[in-house]
């Protein structure tokens, strides 16, 4: 795989670039614009758009080997972009648009690179905090610049504060979890890339999501995995698929607490 952000100088490039779009095309319209229905019931903002369109541009000029996948593709334009030999950019412009458009400050810009089927770059900003997570395959994980090593005091289940979106699960298992709790408390944020950065920073302890596609958890999944935390499927599968499909994730800040989370579930799925 072969890729030049291992060099500091075009890495700082693509994170200041994203940075600064970020700033200008999402923080700049934040509370500003009204949102629009998509046709799966999602919402669509201006920000949506010209972050994509901006994005698009900058990484084409810059990287133009790489094709580009964004959220707001046609779903012909994100296969195709999958299909890549060299590889592509997998763009969520923002992830967390119902916060953003209610005025929520939960939002963020998700951006991954993959190249043959393997996740070997993600950023994911959060403009309201000016927090920028970011991880490059082997090289570990950051958040502003600094290393980020997933880690909390927190030793079992029932101490853990989970990020759970309740939603998009089956129902037993949803309601499993809302009568019969195994965590000390729960929380849903609204923003996916979010939620893996932060499991990555400790700041949950453990996540379940019943469907998220790849622009959503492709570069939290890659902060999280090289921050040193553990995830698959509900069924046990790596989240990672090289496709335009909905996955299920789990997932916890260390390895201890990931086994006990993901027998606990198994176990409230029967």
């Amino acid at each position: 795989m072969r890729h030049t952000f291992n060099q500091p100088h075009v890495w700082n490039q693509l994170k200041q670039g994203i940075i600064q779009l970020a700033k200008t095309e999402v923080l700049g319209r934040f509370e500003k614009v009204s949102a629009q229905t998509k046709d799966d019931g999602s919402l669509l903002t201006e920000a949506d758009t010209q972050m994509q369109i901006k994005t698009a541009e900058f990484l084409t000029e810059n990287w133009p080997e790489f094709a580009f996948l964004g959220e707001e593709s046609s779903l012909e334009e994100q296969q195709a972009a999958m299909q890549s030999e060299q590889g592509c950019w997998i763009l969520d412009p923002v992830d967390g648009t119902s916060n953003f458009a209610c005025g929520i400050p939960f939002f963020s810009v998700s951006l991954a690179l993959m190249i043959q089927g393997e996740l070997v770059v993600g950023l994911i900003y959060d403009p309201s905090r000016n927090e920028m997570f970011a991880a490059r395959k082997g090289l570990g994980a950051e958040l502003n610049d600094q290393p980020l090593v997933a880690a909390t005091a927190k030793q079992t289940l029932k101490q853990c504060s989970s990020i759970v979106d309740f939603k998009r699960l089956k129902t037993p298992l949803s309601t499993n979890l809302a009568q019969n709790p195994p965590y000390a408390s729960q929380r849903s944020f609204g923003s996916v890339a979010l939620d893996w950065c932060w499991i990555a920073a400790g700041r949950g302890q453990i996540y379940l999501h019943g469907a998220q596609n790849i622009w959503d958890y492709a570069a939290g999944w890659l902060i999280l995995e090289e921050a040193g935390g553990k995830s698959c499927t509900l069924e046990g599968e790596s989240v990672v698929v090289p496709k335009v499909v909905k996955r299920s994730a789990l997932a916890a800040t260390t390895p201890a607490l990931f086994d006990e989370w993901r027998a606990h579930l198994q176990q409230a799925s029967q």
